[in-house]
């Protein structure tokens, strides 16, 4: 009688007395994985650049990481200057807005 009251003994070591549950390990999982892939990522240098190449493909590989700053770096300095019209320039332009399309109109039919 006294043994159908005694625990079944199981050949399990002891550490897995305890069952964890499976989110928790998967959460570990991952946490340890971003930490491996952080690593990994510093150790091979930056990530090759994402997104639309750059014009010069050569400019971003022998560019200074900082560009000297001038003298004048206001930022009025920066602006570009914006090109003025004379009134009358701007009329002869219009003139020859008027007649180029005029000309693609009547080339359309």
């Amino acid at each position: 009688m006294t043994a159908t009251l005694e625990k079944p003994i199981r050949d399990d070591p002891p550490c897995y007395d305890f069952l964890m549950p499976t989110e928790h390990i998967v959460a570990l999982l991952i946490s340890e994985r971003d930490k491996l892939n952080r690593a990994i990522d510093a150790l091979q240098g930056p990530a090759k650049r994402r997104g639309r190449p750059a014009k010069n493909p050569l400019a971003a590989t022998t560019a200074p990481a900082t560009a000297p700053i001038p003298a004048d770096h206001s930022p009025a300095a920066a602006k570009r200057k914006r090109r003025t019209f004379t009134a009358a320039q701007r009329k002869a332009f219009g003139e020859r807005m008027k007649a180029y399309w005029a000309k693609r109109r009547k080339k359309k039919g």
